[in-house]
Parts: C-alpha cells; structure tokens; sequence
C-alpha cells in the first residue's frame, strides 16, 4: 500500500501530450505553454483519482465503524 501511494505522488516525468498537441504547442516555442498545458493534463488525471480515494476512505471509515 505504501508503495502504491509513493508511485501515485512521485514527481515522474509525466509529459503525456498527443503527438499533435506536443507538435503544435512546440512549433510556437513557447515553453511556458507547453508546461501549462503539461500541468492541466497531470492535474485532470489526479482528481479522478483523489475522488476514489475520497469514497474509499469513507467506505473504510463506515466499514470499521460498525465493528
């Protein structure tokens, strides 16, 4: 488990760009705009996850509190 949670909130590089958004925002050679967009893409893969984790944790909760 605590290996899991380390791989989820480890800084990796994660440039998960399409190859035509990639080339698109590379071509203005604006590095600002490619890291947002770098930023927004890892920030909407995480929220999906934080909200099970969220359900999970009180699944949990409500699990052991009936015990």
């Amino acid at each position: 488990m605590l290996l899991t949670f380390a791989l989820c909130f480890m800084p990796i590089a994660s440039f998960s760009q399409c190859a035509m958004c990639r080339a698109a925002l590379e071509s203005t050679g604006d590095n600002s705009k490619v890291e947002a967009v770098n930023d927004g893409i890892v920030f909407l893969m995480a929220i999906p996850y934080i909200i099970v984790a969220g359900i999970g944790f009180v699944v949990y909760k409500m699990y052991y509190k009936k015990k």
